[in-house]
């Protein structure tokens, strides 16, 4: 009889660490939209965008730094180079893909663009199985759940499109153009999610991803706004009249890099094709910051009220059903044949690839540099120069509901950060 090792009998499994983080994912990144919202104070999307991309750059370099060190995430880049130009590349489709969903917030609103824009998930379903060989070998159970979720998602997609259809022509025009805005968005983030899959695949840390990622977002976002948001002048001058606010879409930024992070370790574990749907649960989080917070929906009449909760319970559903669906042996072997292939393109050893991507600390060590703590120094200073400055924006909030829904981010934070550490020291 074999016995299982003590320290081992109480490891979760993979299947569940990615559906843990992508359940975070998910509070994490509906909260981090919620800023946007003050682009009904008068910013310009390009300038709401490139503020959050500003904190999401800053947040980036902090949390790699803090978990790993500098030394470790330039050791893990330098050994798979070939993998830079695609984080570069996932991230200008970010940068892209986010100032569409700005537009989309201020035509349709917070609680009917998320859903939408959530669609990301059938792309990442389409993209995981022809480029990564997802599903194949799954039995017909997996696979009907997995396509089951998939149109399920699109139904909801429908729903909410059609719940925002309501007022007079000029509001529906605008509806129209928030609808293509959110969907362009889903585009474009459900094909971002290709590089991820290709990293992971060649056994790269998700902290050194996104370092590079970082630059590829905030130059893309930079040359939107130069470009479209009226050149270097209008820019400069919108954010100087609106230094009172820089501050909320900096923390925007630094919240959506925490979804950000636990969404690439779902990722991860769980594919493409399983952990963005997952990490779509963000679309009810999304919900309950538009419409408890902000009171989107309250001047809505009944109908639409019940196509935006009918909608938004059907992705529910349907990113569930994926998400449930988990890997069987067979699809693991096919997922070794796509790992074997990238190792074979760029002469990466198998074993250790192997090993990185079933969660075992495989790569290079980590070990914290005096100028480590000053990288955290100055981000946290970002923060504390722009908080001081800032102040409450003049537009309805309830406070009530943004302290509930604060804790909630904690608390996940806290028991998805434990879960991740306990089981792969976030390698």
């Amino acid at each position: 009889m074999t016995t299982v090792p003590i320290q081992h009998r109480n490891r979760i499994s993979l299947h569940q660490l990615g559906a843990i983080a992508g359940l975070t994912a998910g509070v994490w990144l509906g909260a981090a939209e919620a800023p946007t919202k003050l682009v009904d104070i008068g910013l310009s999307p390009f300038a709401i965008s490139l503020c959050m991309v500003a904190g999401v750059f800053t947040a980036r370099w902090t949390f790699p730094t803090l978990i790993k060190g500098t030394s470790f995430v330039a050791a893990d880049l330098a050994s798979k180079k070939h993998l830079i130009v695609w984080a570069l590349l996932a991230g200008a489709l970010w940068a892209v893909a986010n100032t569409l969903t700005v537009f989309a917030i201020r035509d349709v609103g917070l609680a009917i663009a998320f859903p939408l824009w959530n669609a990301n998930a059938l792309i990442g379903l389409f993209w995981g199985r022809v480029l990564f060989r997802e599903l194949e070998g799954a039995g017909a159970r997996v696979t009907i759940r997995v396509l089951l979720g998939a149109l399920a998602i699109v139904v909801a997609a429908i729903l909410l499109g059609l719940s925002s259809m309501h007022g007079d022509t000029a509001h529906a025009h605008h509806a129209v153009q928030g609808i293509m805005a959110a969907f362009g968005a889903s585009l474009l983030w459900g094909t971002m999610y290709v590089p991820y899959r290709k990293a992971y695949l060649s056994g790269m840390n998700p902290l050194s991803f996104v370092t590079a990622f970082t630059v590829g977002e905030l130059a893309t976002v930079l040359a939107l706004a130069l470009t479209l948001g009226g050149g270097a002048h209008a820019v400069i001058a919108e954010l100087e009249r609106s230094r009172g606010v820089l501050f909320w879409l900096f923390l925007g930024g630094f919240v959506w890099v925490v979804g950000d992070l636990f969404q690439q370790f779902a990722a991860k574990y769980l594919g493409i094709g399983r952990g963005i749907p997952l990490s779509n649960t963000n679309q009810l989080w999304g919900l309950a910051w538009g419409a408890l917070v902000f009171g989107e929906l309250a001047g809505t009449d009944r109908t639409h009220k019940l196509l935006a909760l009918a909608g938004s319970v059907v992705m529910i559903v349907g990113a569930a059903l994926i998400s449930v669906a988990a890997a069987t042996a067979k699809e693991h072997t096919s997922r070794n044949h796509a790992l074997l292939r990238e190792c074979d393109r760029y002469g990466m050893d198998y074993r250790l690839t192997l090993s990185n991507m079933e969660g075992e600390d495989a790569g290079p060590g980590s070990a914290r540099r005096w100028w480590d703590y000053g990288i955290v120094l100055l981000a946290a200073s970002v923060f504390v120069y722009l908080g001081a400055k800032t102040h409450v924006p003049a537009m309805h909030m309830d406070f009530g509901w943004i302290a509930v829904l604060s804790a909630i981010l904690i608390a996940s934070f806290v028991l998805g950060g434990l879960a991740l550490w306990r089981r792969t020291r976030f390698c």
